[in-house]
């Protein structure tokens, strides 16, 4: 258990940031599911678009801190290389 009031404010902190942080995270994913349908259902316009309303939020993540630089540029480099190949 924490003792000093900065140790409890913390703990205060870390819950409230993990919140915010699991929203941006999920946020994310829903982005990136969305590219992956449209590439699926093989409709390169509607992946286009969703892999362009992507990045942005990807980019995002990283300057926020919830993703590591270069999960973001391999998941951008994977998601870009199917919209190309259909």
């Amino acid at each position: 258990m924490a003792n000093t009031p900065q140790a409890k404010k913390r703990i205060r902190r870390n819950a409230a940031r993990a919140e915010i942080n699991g929203a941006r995270i999920s946020r994310i994913r829903s982005f990136i599911k969305k590219v992956e349908s449209a590439c699926e259902a093989g409709d390169k316009e509607a992946a286009a678009a969703a892999l362009k309303a992507a990045q942005p939020e990807m980019a995002r993540g990283v300057a926020r801190g919830v993703l590591h630089k270069n999960t973001v540029a391999r998941k951008m480099s994977r998601l870009t290389r199917r919209v190309a190949t259909l």
